[in-house]
Parts: C-alpha cells; sequence; structure tokens
C-alpha cells in the first residue's frame, strides 16, 4: 500500500507539472482573436474593391522647363507679368489613353463660402497622343486639337496671383489621363459649373494622374 500510494503521488505531481507547463505555452501563444464574419475585410490593391477591376491609378509624371516641382512660378507664368500658360510636358502613360484633362487650382484660395478652391485653368479632351503643352496657349473656349479650356475668369489659363501680404501660395496642375472623350461643352454654363460636370464625367473612365506643384505671391 505505501508503494502503491508514493506511485500515486508521483503520478499527480507528474500530472500538476505538465498542466503548468501547458499553461505557460499557452500565455505564450495566445490564439488569435476571433473573426467577426460581419465586419467585410477591405479590399487589396489590384482585387474588385479598385473599381471596375483596374485596382491603384497609375502614377504618371508631370513636369515643366519653367521651374522645378515644388518650386517658384516665375512671373511670366503669373498675373503680374505676361500671365502665359507654362510648357509642360508629362510621360509614363498607360495603355488605352483617350483624352486628358488638365486642372490647375489655387489651393490656398478658397472660394463659395469655403467650398471650393480657385481654378486657375481646366483644359479637357486633350489628345491621348499628347504627351505636353506648349508655352503660351491662346484663349479660346475650343483649340485646333479638339480639347476645350476655361477658367474662373473664361476661356483662358489664369495666371497665379496671390498678394504679397502673408506666405506663398501652392498652385497645383493635375493632369487625369482617362479611356475616353468628356462630352462637356466649354461654353453654356458658369465655369463652376462646367468644372463641375468635367470632375463628374471623368469618375470611372481614369487611366493614370500626375501633379505639378508651383509656389507664387507678388513681391
Amino acid at each position: 500500500m505505501p508503494r502503491i500510494a508514493g506511485t500515486t503521488h508521483a503520478r499527480a505531481t507528474l500530472g500538476l507539472a505538465a498542466l503548468l507547463a501547458g499553461a505557460t505555452i499557452a500565455a505564450q501563444n495566445p490564439p488569435p482573436p476571433p473573426t467577426n464574419p460581419a465586419v467585410q475585410q477591405p479590399a487589396q490593391p489590384g482585387g474588385r474593391g479598385g473599381g471596375r477591376g483596374r485596382g491603384a491609378v497609375p502614377v504618371m509624371s508631370l513636369s515643366t522647363t519653367a521651374w522645378p516641382d515644388g518650386g517658384r512660378i516665375p512671373a511670366r507664368h503669373a498675373q503680374v507679368g505676361g500671365e502665359i500658360s507654362p510648357p509642360l510636358t508629362w510621360d509614363g502613360v498607360p495603355d488605352g489613353v483617350a483624352s486628358f484633362v488638365l486642372v490647375v487650382r489655387d489651393l490656398d484660395a478658397i472660394t463659395g463660402g469655403g467650398t471650393s478652391d480657385v481654378l486657375h485653368w481646366m483644359v479637357w479632351n486633350i489628345p491621348g497622343t499628347a504627351r505636353g503643352l506648349a508655352e503660351g496657349v491662346p484663349p479660346g473656349p475650343e483649340r485646333p486639337d479638339g480639347s476645350r479650356q476655361i477658367s474662373a475668369t473664361g476661356p483662358n489659363y489664369r495666371g497665379p496671383g496671390a498678394p504679397a501680404a502673408g506666405p506663398a501660395h501652392h498652385y497645383v496642375f493635375e493632369l487625369y489621363a482617362l479611356d475616353t472623350l468628356l462630352d462637356v461643352p466649354a461654353v453654356g454654363a458658369s465655369p463652376a459649373d462646367t468644372r463641375a460636370a468635367v470632375m463628374a464625367a471623368l469618375a470611372g473612365h481614369l487611366r493614370g494622374k500626375a501633379t505639378l506643384v508651383g509656389l507664387f505671391k507678388r513681391e
């Protein structure tokens, strides 16, 4: 009987040791939290959640010889100078592009009761074969290549004009590559309504985008 009691005690001791070891391992390796099937996981890039199955929008490059990206815009291209549109070039264009839209806006000038920024230039239906705009685009609602233009002051490029008081304003040039032409007329609506119509029409047709920034304030 003492031998049996000793054996029983030994087995109990070993069982307790194993239980403690298992608890230690479990604490060091906690199980993953339960997944809530009601919560939908975000779509991965390139998956079905990317819009028309295309995934992320390709990034193109947009540049000018007039200033480095993020640099000061020369007076030649501002209201205080000749108000001449700058030369622009772009590359990295993906396949299947039918047209481009260029939007130039002052991020630091708010209009419309604080709901919009100032539109300095918008050119749409630029041919998909184009890889730039020459300096000094003349005014007029429609250009010989079929593209159309508008700004807050009419069918023309409007140069930067931020006042000397305060910091320089950020003027962003945004280029959109589309897989279609936009059926938005250049006349018949206000610049604000035309801009809204163009931005609404390009939704679902975006194939690429590029951005260029310039700074300006009067001296």
